[in-house]
């Protein structure tokens, strides 16, 4: 890199925290909610700069704006906006925004660092209790079946809407090294490392730019348009979905195993009753998951906007999204194999303790017939 250092005349830094924190959420009611608590309404989210027919939420979001704070970031005192997003499969997604003016290149990614070192995910785990705590008091009639334990996936943004001179994206990544932004590291990375990293690069104009990794993302952004964060949001939403149930059947397969054993060792009328009992509850689940997996599945739907479709599959893929769901699938199909199994053989015992009662009946009516001659 050569010349002048570049300058970000406008830009942002933006911590994300997701949270799962209920099976679903009410948007309707969380809407009134929100508006009552708070001066500052709450709002819908849609995608700005696209026409709804081809990107839009399945459902749109409720993005609640909460009190302003002053961070300590990099040794500085900082002011920095703060917001939740509700999503109506249950998580909360909390963003910190550290805004950025007239600031060199090295002291963006300095800043990019020290938010992250400051409210990133070895840090300041309290500070974001604190604001979710104060998202679950307001909208905690809203919530169904609240989770008790909270799962979490984090990401950061650098944002560039300006830079101090007029830059194309050829001439961005020639006049400055994306990697140490990206990667976090102050020592520099082997070439396949530094290839590998920028393997997810995506440009629409020749003035715009889109790098994703799994835990970061840059995006320059000169429209100043919301929309590839808002994507990178709603797939993150997505991978913590499909982790949260992922894990629940994980859980639940073991649990299964044993029940099933323990009815089959009970005495043929409990059986039934147990087999039965265990049939319904595990179509109960299966019913529930997919339920809850198609709404994220829907969560953004994409039909003619080519850029944002390519970013939005991109980050599936690099969150893995799409195994995931896979594995959430098969786990799904041996419940339900497992709940036709159940069903047949409590349909079976059924049959077992009717043919029995049939067979005492007629004994009973044959010794009837004799005591009576």
């Amino acid at each position: 890199m050569g010349g002048n250092e570049v300058v970000v005349e406008s830009g942002t830094v933006v911590v994300l925290r997701h949270f799962d924190i209920a099976y679903s959420i009410d948007l309707a009611r969380a809407e009134g909610l929100c508006a009552a608590h708070s001066s500052a309404a709450s709002r819908r989210g849609r995608l700005g700069s696209v026409p709804e027919k081809a990107l839009a939420f399945g459902v749109p979001p409720v993005q609640l704006p909460l009190a302003p704070l002053a961070l300590d970031i990099g040794g500085c005192s900082r002011d920095v906006g703060v917001t939740a997003r509700l999503y109506d499969f249950g998580v909360v997604v909390l963003a910190v925004r550290v805004p950025v003016a007239h600031c060199a290149w090295s002291d963006f990614v300095a800043l990019a660092q020290a938010a992250d070192q400051a409210i990133g995910p070895a840090a300041r785990s309290r500070f974001w209790e604190e604001r979710l705590d104060e998202v679950r008091a307001v909208i905690a009639p809203a919530l169904l079946r609240p989770s008790e334990v909270t799962l979490e996936e984090d990401y950061l943004l650098a944002v560039v809407h300006a830079f101090g001179e007029p830059l194309t994206a050829t001439a961005l990544l020639d006049r400055v090294d994306l990697v140490p932004l990206l990667s976090g590291e102050t020592r520099r990375l082997s070439e396949s490392a530094r290839r590998d990293l920028l393997r997810q690069s995506h440009s629409y104009y020749e003035d715009d730019l889109v790098v994703l990794t799994w835990d970061r993302a840059f995006i320059y952004e000169p429209r100043g348009d919301s929309d590839v964060a808002d994507v990178l949001e709603v797939a993150n939403a997505q991978l913590l979905e499909l982790r949260y149930y992922d894990e629940l059947l994980d859980a639940e397969l073991p649990r299964m195993y044993d029940l099933v054993e323990e009815a089959r060792g009970a005495a043929s009328l409990r059986a039934a009753r147990r087999f039965a009992h265990l049939a319904r509850r595990l179509y109960t689940l299966v019913a529930e998951v997919t339920e809850l997996t198609e709404k994220v599945d829907n969560a953004l739907q994409v039909t003619e906007d080519v850029y944002l479709a390519r970013i939005y599959a991109s980050a599936l893929d690099l969150f893995r999204v799409p195994k995931l769901g896979a594995a959430v699938d098969r786990k799904l199909a041996i419940v339900r194999d497992t709940y036709t199994a159940l069903y047949d053989e409590a349909s079976s015992r059924r049959a077992e303790l009717l043919e029995i009662a049939i067979v005492l009946l007629i004994v009973i009516e044959v010794v009837l017939a004799l005591v009576r001659h």
